[in-house]
């Protein structure tokens, strides 16, 4: 009979709770910091979210039973436009929208028995968190790593705010709900000076030897670091100097124009009042409307300003051009036309009968531009170049920045891909910026004493129209400047909700102070994170490399000891059903409360966890759930049959008939063990299932049999508890499992003993048969002639004689 789920769950999250055995030690002996990131509070939690969880609380009821004092918090990222927009369509506050939704994920999180400390519970929006975003912003700001600046920004229509550009992907805003088309804007900003950490977060790389290959690879392309030169381009009739980073200086003989992105600052001046300003500012128009991907796909085009650049290498003066294939985020956001040597310029070259040069050769051949039908990219020897010409490509390019070094025109240089961080957006639900503008001190950092600068909660119309919600709001806006005492402004902007997520881990280890955000000593404690535990490579080039920054940057302000937050990173795959990512807004999402009534949280448990590889996506399915189900059945009846031979000592002695057995569980429990520890609970279940297999399936119920299914219920602890301690009471066991030790395989027994004996007839291969230990040849004899696949083919034919080969064949020669 099945039994009732509903009040054996119940039961054993009470004892949990009331022995307050997830709560964490104050002064660990044997730390050990298990974290899953925090979520966002779009709702009652689903089967889909859980994923993460139940890995996570796994791996944490494991470490504890291995005698680690586990750090396992959890919390909520609540701020930011998922929580806003779904509160302004229902047309409720956002803050009552997002801390009822926190409420009912807590409770469904509960049911499925996570072992989360919930002392330490942080959410992202209550004033007690926030307080100390905004520290952390005084303290950037403070250390020359805030600032604010007018700058082209991506501009999301459809969320009426500002962008990073680590939030727009292949031209679109990153929010699933949103997907708009991202437009440049000219807007007054601010920013973190990521970029002053770029070779610290590179560096840091090569030390996170446990994070995944395509998390690091992705941060190394996204930092972008490129070795080069810069070469200084003066404009002709302006006090105007383009410097322009490059890989290639050698091919600096074959410039035959120039090319500035439509954000570029300068063009106003080149164009203005002149004959080509219409036609540019059109053009400029025109460009902050296309994806990032259209401009960089399509066919090369631009408009010309009239203005010419001098050549520091032969003054020669080429032409001008904006043009929207050059993207103001590499190097200046202007580039110099090669059009033998580029594919770009020359397609571009091309279009407006440029003229192309050649200034490389291939080693072994001569190029000649009246008939190149592309452009030649590959190193060579330099041609057409003066006294450079002759050298090959690598001993070129370091003669013309020594060259360009000593006319004070450039020289080797570094760049960067990696800009600095936009973290100004214009909504309501953020944390509030702490500056104030006063008429007569200009801008000034709120005081930490002064700290939080509050949310007004009496503002009922949060609708985005191009600027903050906060603007409209005078009791909020209006103040009095920290240093002189006069009248003065709040900054109307609140921060990216990353800014949030950048630093919650260290909030956890002492989450109730109120006078630091987290003393050193616990910060020297826990720190770093021993396994950080999250969603897949989507976070590579935000999240993940956010907060690596500001944990860089609490080090060198002597807050922390620790210069990288996390030493193991593991990527989840996602749950899918139908095929399609589980999701309240495509009406495949399964509540977890629904499900856990329905069918159990131990249920639950099993089919995230046996579906597939933790890394990989998984699909729901019904018949997975009804695997879950038949596994505990049959667990219960195992147990419940065998009560009285059940043994919870190795055994004294091991019959020859019984080894095979204590084998099998020998071996599962050094398996379930590894698979523990590299996250490859899909097969620790598939080994458990094995077990179960061979002990029904045993033809002794003696005390390898009864050793076995303590064995079994011991192992089943991290991924269905509430069963194994139920089980564990049923055949008298104390307390709960996690307080008991894990169990360690017999070495002796952990590896294989079977042997193989090949099976033949008249000198064929028919069948095998797998022993343990010593058998006699009768024995191997009666086993072969059981064999179905044997007597099929002995049928109707007469044994002359037996040939046995002691432990590897046994002949059957038969007439």
């Amino acid at each position: 009979m099945q039994p009732d789920h509903y009040k054996i769950e119940k039961k054993w999250q009470d004892y949990w709770a009331k022995k307050g055995l997830f709560r964490t030690a104050e002064h660990p002996k044997k730390k050990f910091y298990n974290l899953v990131m925090f979520a966002y509070p779009s709702g009652d939690i689903h089967m889909g979210h859980c994923k993460n969880y139940v890995i996570g609380d796994v791996y944490a009821r494991y470490l504890m039973r291995k005698g680690f004092d586990v750090l396992h918090p959890f919390g909520w990222d609540a701020f930011g436009l998922p929580a806003e927009n779904q509160a302004i369509k229902l047309g409720i506050h956002p803050e009552k929208w997002t801390l009822e939704n926190i409420n009912t994920s807590d409770e469904s999180l509960k049911l499925l028995g996570i072992t989360y400390d919930w002392d330490r519970e942080i959410i992202t929006c209550l004033p007690d968190y926030y307080k100390w975003t905004q520290w952390m912003f005084l303290l950037l700001y403070s250390r020359g790593l805030a600032y604010k600046k007018e700058a082209y920004v991506n501009w999301c229509p459809g969320c009426q705010t500002v962008l990073a550009n680590e939030q727009v992907i292949d031209g679109v805003c990153y929010r699933s709900n949103c997907k708009s088309v991202i437009e440049k804007r000219k807007l007054n900003q601010w920013f973190f000076k990521i970029t002053e950490y770029a070779d610290r977060l590179l560096e840091g790389l090569d030390r996170l030897d446990a994070w995944p290959d395509n998390v690091k690879a992705m941060q190394r392309n996204w930092i972008g670091k490129s070795h080069g030169c810069d070469i200084v381009f003066k404009v002709l009739g302006h006090d105007i100097s383009f410097r322009v980073f490059t890989t290639r200086p050698d091919t600096i003989y074959g410039v035959t124009f120039m090319s500035v992105a439509p954000e570029h600052p300068a063009i106003d001046e080149l164009v203005g009042g002149t004959a080509f300003e219409l036609e540019v500012k059109q053009y400029v128009h025109d460009a902050a409307k296309r994806t990032e991907r259209e401009r960089v796909e399509k066919t090369k085009d631009g408009v010309a300003t009239g203005c010419y650049a001098v050549n520091p290498v032969n003054n020669e003066k080429v032409p001008i051009f904006v043009a929207d294939y050059v993207l103001p985020e590499y190097g200046s956001g202007v580039v110099m036309g090669v059009p033998a040597h580029d594919a770009r310029d020359f397609q571009f070259a091309k279009k407006y009968d440029l003229p192309v040069r050649v200034v490389i050769n291939p080693p072994d051949s001569e190029l000649d531009a009246q008939t190149m039908e592309q452009a030649y990219e590959e190193p060579g020897v330099m041609v057409n170049s003066g006294e450079f010409s002759g050298l090959d490509t690598v001993a070129g390019a370091k003669a013309v920045a020594d060259f360009l070094a000593q006319k004070n025109a450039g020289g080797k240089s570094v760049n960067y891909r990696l800009k600095d961080w936009l973290i100004s957006r214009q909504r309501y639900w953020g944390a509030p910026i702490p500056i104030v503008y006063c008429e007569k001190c200009g801008m000034v950092p709120v005081p930490e004493n002064d700290l939080p600068v509050s949310l007004p909660k009496d503002i009922t119309d949060f609708v985005p129209k191009g600027r903050s919600p906060l603007a409209a709001v005078e009791s909020f806006m209006n103040t009095v400047c920290p240093s002189c005492g006069g009248k003065a402004e709040r900054d109307a902007d609140t921060m990216d909700t990353f800014v949030c997520s950048s630093w919650y881990f260290l909030r956890y280890l002492d989450p109730r102070n109120d006078k630091e955000f987290c003393a050193r000593e616990r910060a020297d404690w826990w720190l770093p994170i021993d396994q950080y535990i999250g969603g897949g490579s989507e976070h590579a080039t935000g999240h993940l490399i956010y907060f690596r920054f500001f944990t860089k940057v609490l080090h060198d302000a002597g807050y922390i000891t620790a210069d990288e937050p996390a030493v193991n990173l593991f990527n989840l795959g996602m749950v899918l059903k139908n095929g399609e990512v589980m999701s309240k807004s495509k009406g495949n999402a399964i509540p977890v409360r629904q499900f856990v009534n329905k069918h159990g949280a131990d249920v639950a448990r099993l089919t995230i966890l046996f579906a597939a590889p933790p890394e990989r996506e998984m699909e729901w399915s019904d018949e997975g759930v009804t695997g879950a189900e038949r596994f505990k059945q049959r667990m219960y009846r195992l147990v419940d049959e065998n009560t009285a031979v059940i043994r919870d000592k190795r055994p004294s002695r091991i019959p020859a008939e019984s080894e095979g057995l204590y084998i099998k569980i020998n071996q599962t429990m050094a398996k379930v063990t590894s698979d523990l520890e590299s996250f490859k609970y899909n097969t620790a279940i598939a080994a458990l299932w094995e077990l179960m297999n061979a002990l029904n399936g045993a033809s002794k119920r003696d005390e390898v049999f009864g050793y076995g299914i303590y064995v079994m219920i011991h192992l089943l602890s991290p991924f269905a508890p509430h069963m194994a301690d139920e089980l564990w009471s049923r055949i008298h066991g104390e307390g709960s499992l996690v307080e008991q030790p894990w169990l360690e395989a017999d070495d002796r027994y952990a590896e294989s003993k079977a042997k193989t004996i090949v099976i033949q007839i008249n000198g064929r291969v028919r069948s095998h048969v797998e022993v343990v230990g010593e058998i006699s040849e009768a024995d191997v004899k009666k086993k072969a002639l059981e064999d179905d696949r044997i007597l099929r083919h002995l049928e109707g034919r007469n044994i002359k004689k037996t040939i046995y080969v002691p432990d590897k064949i046994f002949n059957i020669v038969v007439a």
